[in-house]
């Protein structure tokens, strides 16, 4: 039974990958360079299907899923989505930390990090490709937020399969080029996130740099509550005293943590919803009275910093 169940999945994905994918081609180079990192017995299964398509088509398939599976899902189907896909909030510094390394990189345990049972341990290579793509959340919108080029697709394999299949809209950048792009979405006050999804291999594939309207993750955790997308580790702290109440804060927040609050004198103030905060730092960019931070909270799990960690060794 279930050796037929492997080979009817790996049959319909090949199949599937020749008709659909690949344009009359038996796999083209970057699918074969996953096959052989993965292996085939990997590669044959319905979750690398599911990558496969990801990947390949990626605007049908946020659209589909955002649109029309999302707000079917029960609760036993919200929890296999957000172990199956799902992103770390990454605040700016920590984003640039990660495009931006020189040297290969271990992360081990990363089930602390990421709270789900995959991608418990990879190398990121240094210096890594990156590609950068348009976002799939902005296309569907009917007017969306811009640039709409903000995705970045980071280290091989995926990288080599994205500028193959999608050339047209993909192209490669350099760290100096990525690390600009992560400044100025931050001034925009749109978040980082870094993605992980059970695709040929279990890994960290991407950033994604996206704003509260348009991003169709914090419109799953939001809108159908499914938990997509994993707290930084941070969460933001304000200085009460000095706040104007000026509400930058409170309409910036893409999670709505951020809260205005009237004390007895009458005053507005800004206060932070502790359980909604996810550690972005968006509202510290916004506030001009600088009077926001983001602080360390054990309480919001283990921050995704490749800083604190040793390169490997190559003597």
């Amino acid at each position: 039974m279930m050796i037929g169940l492997w080979v009817g999945l790996g049959a319909g994905t090949l199949l599937g990958l020749w008709i659909y994918g690949e344009r009359g081609r038996l796999l083209r180079p970057s699918t074969w360079r996953m096959i052989r990192l993965s292996g085939w017995r990997r590669f044959l299964n319905l979750a690398t299907a599911h990558g496969y398509f990801y990947a390949r088509f990626t605007d049908q398939y946020v659209k589909i899923g955002s649109q029309y599976i999302a707000p079917l899902l029960g609760e036993r189907g919200k929890r296999w989505l957000a172990t199956h896909y799902h992103g770390k909030v990454l605040p700016t510094k920590l984003a640039q930390a990660l495009i931006s390394v020189q040297e290969p990189i271990p992360l081990h345990d990363l089930e602390q990090i990421i709270p789900f049972p995959m991608a418990r341990d990879l190398i990121l290579a240094g210096p890594p490709d990156i590609a950068l793509y348009p976002c799939p959340c902005r296309r569907l919108r009917e007017d969306p937020c811009t640039p709409i080029d903000v995705c970045m697709v980071v280290g091989k394999p995926f990288v080599d399969f994205v500028l193959e299949h999608h050339p047209n809209s993909a192209r490669r950048i350099s760290q100096d080029e990525a690390v600009e792009l992560l400044r100025a979405e931050h001034q925009r006050g749109h978040i980082h996130t870094a993605w992980f999804k059970d695709a040929a291999v279990d890994r960290f594939y991407g950033i994604c740099n996206c704003c509260q309207c348009c991003c169709a993750g914090i419109e799953a955790m939001s809108q159908h509550g499914i938990p997509m997308i994993i707290p930084s580790g941070y969460v933001a702290a304000i200085e009460h005293d000095r706040c104007n109440g000026c509400g930058r804060c409170v309409r910036g927040c893409p999670f709505g943590a951020m809260i205005m609050t009237v004390t007895k004198a009458g005053d507005k103030k800004a206060s932070l919803d502790w359980q909604a905060c996810l550690g972005c730092g968006v509202c510290e960019s916004l506030c001009p009275q600088g009077i926001i931070a983001l602080v360390r909270d054990e309480g919001k799990g283990v921050p995704l910093d490749v800083r604190a960690l040793p390169p490997i060794k190559t003597e």
